[in-house]
């Protein structure tokens, strides 16, 4: 018998090692990206504060000061002199009586459009009618018109209504809802469990009871979130009392309104202006903060179900 040659067997491949800096663990290589990546959002959310921090620091100093170069971020001829001039009414501008105008319209068409706008969200979301889907999908293109494509046409309505001077052309479009807010409301009332809205009809509720007193207690990071964005929104809105406010009385004019006025009654006063931005802007960081929790967590849901 011949010699048998066993078959060779193949060499194993080479493995090339990653290269790795010396005497460091992945932990500690991963702890330091986290720390490049913190250090690098928060250089961009300085740059991103800076104008906020000017203004709230301009509002503290004294007119001579403003242009000093290098610039003083911390004044150093501290005064309160700008708010007590802001805050002292006059004929011109009164900007107590602004943030009560501000806040009445603000706080009536935020509710508003708060039940509204949920009630026709619940509706999308849970009620099969014919056409629904149609519906919708038409709600969501009027989303696409620019605003000022009716402005013109609004504004012909509410002078022949007899609005024009008055707080209702602000208010009462506002309380029927909004296509934004109806989208974000429906997209949440879909991630809810059917098995409660079932439950419910067993026990003889019926849909209104449904979405009242079952879906809209469990709602509140969508109803945080409509909240502060139209609350913001309608404390911002400049354009809608200039059209319709702005030949009226001064003591009838909103926060933005009453900044504007001071531009050409105080000759550009850029710390009395800086001092009215920063006293305007104050409830709206209140507020995001008393809601940012439910705010984030309902930008969170409404995208995971469509």
């Amino acid at each position: 018998m011949g010699t048998e040659t066993l078959p060779q067997q193949a060499a194993p491949p080479t493995v090339t090692a990653r290269p790795t800096i010396p005497g460091m663990s992945k932990t500690t290589r991963s702890l330091i990206g986290k720390a490049l990546s913190y250090a690098l959002l928060i250089f961009f959310a300085l740059v991103m504060l800076l104008p906020f921090f000017w203004m709230v620091s301009t509002s503290f100093k004294p007119e001579r000061d403003v242009f000093v170069m290098p610039p003083e971020w911390i004044p150093a001829n501290f005064t309160l002199e700008n708010f007590e001039t802001l805050l002292r009414p006059t004929q011109q501008v009164n900007l107590p009586r602004a943030f009560l105008n501000s806040f009445f319209v603000a706080m009536i068409t935020t509710v508003g459009e708060v039940f509204t706008s949920t009630l026709a969200g619940f509706a999308f979301a849970r009620l099969r009618f014919p056409g629904r889907q149609s519906f919708f999908i038409l709600l969501l293109i009027t989303m696409m018109i620019p605003g000022v494509v009716t402005m013109v046409p609004s504004f012909i309505l509410f002078r022949i209504l007899g609005w024009v001077g008055t707080y209702l052309p602000l208010i009462i479009p506002v309380l029927l809802g909004s296509a934004f807010a109806v989208f974000l409301s429906r997209q949440y009332f879909s991630t809810l469990p059917a098995e409660l809205e079932e439950a419910a009809k067993i026990d003889g509720a019926n849909m209104f009871q449904i979405y009242w007193s079952i879906f809209l207690p469990l709602s509140k990071p969508i109803i945080a979130t409509l909240f502060v964005l139209g609350f913001i929104a309608r404390w911002n809105d400049y354009l809608g009392p200039l059209i319709y406010l702005g030949a009226g009385r001064p003591e009838e004019f909103t926060i933005p309104l009453a900044l504007a006025s001071l531009q050409s009654f105080y000759t550009l006063k850029w710390t009395i202006l800086m001092a009215g931005s920063t006293l305007a802007l104050l409830p709206i960081v209140v507020l995001f903060f008393l809601f940012q929790r439910y705010f984030v967590e309902s930008i969170a849901i409404t995208g995971i179900k469509g």
